[in-house]
């Protein structure tokens, strides 16, 4: 049975479309489709942008709740993010730290919601103040180092384990970290730059 050249031609054309790479296509003026949660703020030049800020969203909502359930099987259930974030940070390198001090670490302009947080780790017995002149400087308390180290075991066997399955190469990590690092002070000055307007 022959086959008419006129019922050959679609099939050929499907085929070639589906060997064309998307950079043809957006050429043929096919528009792309972008992953994105806000399409409006999408425009056809700066779409790359609105992925990576809708990919730190859901990074962002994922960490969270990781923390949250990692701090939950770490034996600190009661604690939120930002009480988690501040207890490693005043853990880290074991050198005391002022709130001031936190708050630049972390990028928090608010000082109020970490001395929210600092408050709520006294009251569990997790950090420790020392009144120096005009400044309390904190420090984790044995519970609080305790806490740390149960979190860093958790850490180790539910989400490390994990990463080293997926063999991530660990140089393109570091480069993303740096990445994210150089983003953050573009957000900086786009929020100076919004605050002036």
């Amino acid at each position: 049975m022959k086959v008419s050249q006129k019922n050959k031609a679609p099939a050929e054309s499907t085929e070639r479309e589906g060997s064309m790479s998307q950079t043809d296509k957006v050429a043929r003026g096919e528009r792309q489709r972008k992953i994105v949660s806000s399409e409006h703020l999408a425009s056809d030049e700066n779409w790359p942008l609105s992925e990576v800020e809708y990919g730190m969203t859901v990074v962002y909502n994922a960490f969270s709740q990781w923390m949250v359930r990692c701090a939950n099987a770490a034996g600190i259930g009661e604690l939120a993010v930002l009480d988690i974030l501040i207890l490693h940070n005043i853990n880290h390198r074991n050198r005391e730290k002022r709130l001031s001090d936190i708050a630049f670490i972390l990028n928090i302009i608010d000082t109020h919601t970490v001395n929210y947080a600092i408050k709520k780790l006294l009251k569990l017995e997790l950090v420790t103040g020392t009144k120096r002149g005009k400044e309390i400087f904190y420090a984790t308390s044995r519970k609080g180092k305790k806490a740390c180290e149960d979190y860093g075991r958790v850490r180790e066997q539910c989400l490390l384990d994990g990463l080293k399955m997926l063999d991530v190469d660990q140089q393109e990590l570091a480069k993303l970290a740096s990445t994210l690092r150089s983003m953050s002070g573009l957000y900086d000055q786009a929020s100076r730059a919004a605050a002036s307007l």
